[in-house]
């Protein structure tokens, strides 16, 4: 008898510990969450859905952040703009990057804290003269913008969405495909039955890049061909011609709907996640910043699925010059570009990008004691070779997130992987950055998925980020 009482007493202490040590090292984010918080889980996601379905490419982007903000009270910095503590301001870069700011009480000088995402997402784009006919079919040939997977293009509903501007300067809005009553555009693969002399081809050229040209159309007029009933649609409909699709920037992009994923509802499904996930963020965090100590930035850029290239993205000098200006208009007679670098140097920097997260179908390819899990917070990329930020700022970076009570984890890729963000274009500007980021399934895809506890959890954590001091 003594036996077993000395025995129960003992299950019941292991018990005892073992839920003790499972709360303090909680590494779940759901299971950190107060019912209050779940619910503004819910309905942060709910918000981000809605956005994302709308601001699908960095066009569409700046204009629904343009309507958000103008509606928080930002306005358009201008020369005339007052540089005062708590001014709102924002500007846009050729309609397809932005810079939100919300000026601190210290000076300008000081240094500001800048969170940094891009708006551009693997896509298809028409070519400059893109419309040919072949077997009776109307098609654009395309070429592709950022890394993806040929192959996991073809037979989905797709979009054709962008602008078309023509010789006179008017702009053409395109849309064709996301709303429910309007046609898809599609590229239809081989039917197994006759794709035997291709099926020896290695994953990335099951479909190659120049099989991704896309079917528009297939009826002829009784005295046209389906190419001139493709031309004569274009002039009715738009009041373009062939030759205004040189001047064009128009995107393929899946006509799906963000939608929510698991009988749980833990997670979401969306095009273009890479990397709205971040930029939604950055846009949401800096509208709940009233008059910070130090000058608040969110900037949106594009380009980055394609190098950081040309004058909207990250390698542009329109970040450091919008700081030159709040610089001048707040203090004109001590400007000089000593006092930039000077604030260039005391600045800090989230570069902020989704990286993949552990897929349970294949865990291998990760090493799993450093790998970024759905669910389990943010991740501070650590990419080792010189690449990451240095030491003080990520203990200043985990010192933050720990005191806001944000959990995150770390990320490095197992040997050598690519990938990359727009942190090494604003670090040569001896910027103080650092890359983090949130896990997702199937990156570059057409449809990827992330946990919603995570995307609330950059939010929050970016939140932080403009309020430390």
């Amino acid at each position: 008898m003594r036996n077993k009482i000395l025995l129960a007493a003992s299950i019941a202490a292991m018990l005892t510990t073992s839920s003790v040590i499972a709360k303090e090292e909680i590494k779940n984010s759901w299971l950190a969450l107060s019912q209050s918080e779940l619910k503004q889980v819910q309905s942060y996601n709910e918000e981000y859905k809605s956005f994302i379905d709308k601001g699908r490419t960095e066009l569409t982007f700046v204009t629904e952040t343009k309507k958000l903000v103008e509606k928080s009270g930002f306005k358009q910095l201008t020369d005339d703009s007052q540089i005062v503590p708590g001014a709102k301001l924002y500007s846009i870069n050729r309609d397809r990057a932005m810079t939100l700011m919300v000026i601190g009480t210290k000076p300008v000088s000081d240094g500001v804290r800048i969170a940094g995402a891009h708006i551009d997402s693997p896509r298809i784009e028409l070519k400059g003269r893109p419309l040919y006919e072949k077997n009776g079919f109307a098609l654009f040939q395309t070429y592709t913008h950022g890394g993806m997977k040929n192959y996991q293009w073809v037979n989905i509903p797709l979009a054709l969405i962008g602008r078309v501007d023509k010789k006179d300067g008017t702009h053409v809005n395109i849309n064709i495909g996301l709303n429910e009553n309007d046609p898809i555009l599609i590229i239809p693969d081989l039917a197994p039955h006759v794709d035997r002399d291709y099926r020896k081809r290695t994953n990335r050229d099951v479909i190659k890049k120049e099989e991704l040209d896309i079917i528009i159309a297939s009826k002829p007029g009784n005295d046209s061909t389906v190419k001139q009933e493709v031309t004569n649609f274009l002039k009715t409909n738009y009041d373009i011609d062939i030759a205004d699709l040189v001047s064009a920037e128009l995107a393929l992009i899946p006509a799906v709907k963000p939608r929510d994923v698991g009988f749980d509802r833990s997670m979401v499904a969306a095009y273009g996640q890479d990397d709205k996930i971040s930029a939604f963020a950055a846009v949401k965090s800096i509208l709940e910043v009233n008059k910070p100590e130090l000058t608040a930035m969110t900037f949106l850029v594009d380009n980055e699925e394609v190098g950081n290239l040309n004058n909207t993205g990250a390698d542009s000098s329109d970040l450091v010059d919008t700081i030159s200006q709040l610089l001048y208009q707040q203090s004109p007679t001590t400007y000089n570009d000593y006092i930039l670098r000077k604030t260039l140097r005391k600045t800090k920097v989230i570069s902020v990008d989704v990286n993949p997260g552990v897929n349970p179908n294949w865990p291998g390819v990760w090493e799993l004691g450093n790998a970024p899990k759905l669910g389990e917070g943010i991740n501070i990329k650590l990419y080792g070779g010189g690449f990451n930020a240095n030491s003080e700022y990520i203990a200043w970076t985990r010192n933050y997130l720990d005191n806001a009570d944000i959990l995150w984890q770390t990320s490095t890729y197992k040997g050598k992987a690519s990938g990359g963000t727009i942190g090494s274009a604003l670090s040569e500007n001896n910027m103080d950055v650092i890359d983090f980021g949130v896990p997702v399934l199937g990156m570059h895809s057409p449809y990827a998925v992330a946990s919603k506890v995570d995307i609330y959890s950059m939010y929050s954590a970016m939140k932080a980020f403009f309020l430390n001091k």
